[in-house]
């Protein structure tokens, strides 16, 4: 269902390329003959804090992440830092393309917002966005 809704709204020839994680490889692989996947378009490692309730987390634990949110690593997790690096080192290898599709998470997707547009910090940490949600960046050359 999701796929005959999005699909259309993708650029035909382009290439799409997905995180290995179930929840978007399914859907790229409705969307696309033949989706290149990428690990560096796997969400954040959020560790012990996976699957978790914010509210159920330690208090201390989420202001800390809070204070520093580019720096904090939550218990066993990455940094949003290290998600960042990986979203600048898939950009940067795909720079010359002139478009592309992508079906990845939402962490991601902020990252690129704050890459391709140059957002502060505020602006793309408080991004939303829905699941199957198409987003378009015209990112300047």
């Amino acid at each position: 269902m999701w796929a005959e809704t999005l699909k259309p709204q993708l650029p035909p020839d382009a290439p799409l390329f997905t995180s290995p994680l179930q929840r978007c490889l399914a859907l790229a692989q409705a969307l696309h003959a033949r989706p290149i996947v990428d690990e560096r378009l796997v969400e954040m490692n959020f560790g012990a804090w996976e699957m978790r309730a914010w509210n159920s987390l330690p208090r201390r634990e989420v202001e800390a992440w809070s204070a520093a949110p580019l720096d904090y690593v939550p218990p066993g997790g990455e940094p949003v830092a290290a998600l960042r690096a990986r979203v600048r080192a898939f950009l940067g290898e795909h720079r010359n393309r002139s478009e592309l599709a992508v079906v990845t998470h939402a962490g991601v997707m902020k990252l690129f917002a704050a890459e391709l547009l140059d957002l502060p910090i505020d602006n793309w940490l408080s991004m939303s966005f829905d699941y199957c949600e198409v987003f378009v960046i015209d990112s300047p050359a």
